[in-house]
């Protein structure tokens, strides 16, 4: 490895199944940026370490996953508007030491979305979940124009408790009985719980689904066929699964460390196939 090498890599709890180094890497290659990026397997013990390691001259930065979005922002020197609004740090930069955070799932997300529908802006959107992942999609939704969101969560208190952290989004809250007509309102649904990680498991009957006007988008952050989607598009409904917002955020995370725009082509090519190879 030569001096000038640099080091990039993806910070979580776990990472093994990570798919950003088989989608980065060849990014990295093709916009002749001489880096490896790593997986870096990290615990909340050392955490602060690693993030510390990151100040070192041969890293760019890295990319920050589950559990540690939150956790790593005391540690940096600082951290976007953005960040700080969506309370998580997705993305962090190495600016001649000093540590820079970021989150670049808003964006992800927003271009992910706007490409299979163009007119979201137009409708209304409703969000199923309250936690730290679905304070991003709100942001997404309202840069990119959504007028009207509506939020159902399990527990009502964390629902209110959620809506007071926003003050210029209003979001509605929808109880367990005005479901069906948020559904039959709704023209994108999507899943931000993780409900939906393993089969049988859905953020809400699925035969709530046949509610559903024709046209509605379904949306799940998990990157693969989830049984509400699965349900979504046996009812000619359009779908979107979480690979697109990864490849964008990472898309975006790699414009932010390199300056150069990003070769989403390839990036989306190799996490395909990343995926089918599970």
């Amino acid at each position: 490895m030569t001096d000038n090498h640099k080091r990039v890599g993806v910070i979580g709890d776990p990472v093994s199944h990570s798919i950003s180094p088989a989608m980065q890497q060849p990014a990295l290659d093709a916009l002749g940026v001489l880096a490896t990026y790593e997986r870096w397997h990290t615990t909340a013990q050392e955490l602060k370490v690693k993030v510390e390691s990151l100040r070192a001259s041969d890293v760019i930065g890295a990319n920050v996953t589950v559990p540690h979005k939150l956790a790593v922002m005391p540690y940096l020197d600082e951290i976007s508007e953005l960040a700080n609004r969506v309370g998580a740090v997705n993305t962090i930069l190495n600016r001649d030491g000093r540590l820079f955070g970021d989150n670049t799932d808003v964006y992800g997300f927003a271009t992910s979305l706007i490409s299979v529908c163009p007119d979201a802006g137009d409708r209304t959107s409703l969000i199923l979940g309250a936690g730290g992942a679905a304070r991003a999609i709100v942001l997404a939704l309202d840069s990119v124009g959504v007028r009207r969101i509506l939020l159902h969560n399990r527990s009502r208190q964390r629902a209110e408790q959620f809506t007071a952290e926003f003050e210029s989004i209003t979001l509605d809250l929808i109880g367990d009985g005005e479901l069906p007509a948020a559904l039959a309102e709704a023209g994108i649904v999507i899943n931000t719980t993780a409900l939906g990680w393993h089969a049988g498991e859905t953020p809400l009957a699925l035969e709530l689904l046949d509610g559903c006007r024709p046209g509605t988008f379904v949306a799940d952050l998990t990157y693969r066929d989830t049984d509400l989607l699965l349900a979504a598009r046996e009812r000619g409904l359009g779908t979107l699964d979480g690979l697109p917002m990864l490849v964008h955020q990472g898309a975006r995370a790699l414009e932010l460390w390199t300056g150069q725009k990003a070769p989403v082509e390839i990036m989306m090519k190799a996490a395909l196939a990343a995926r089918s190879s599970r």
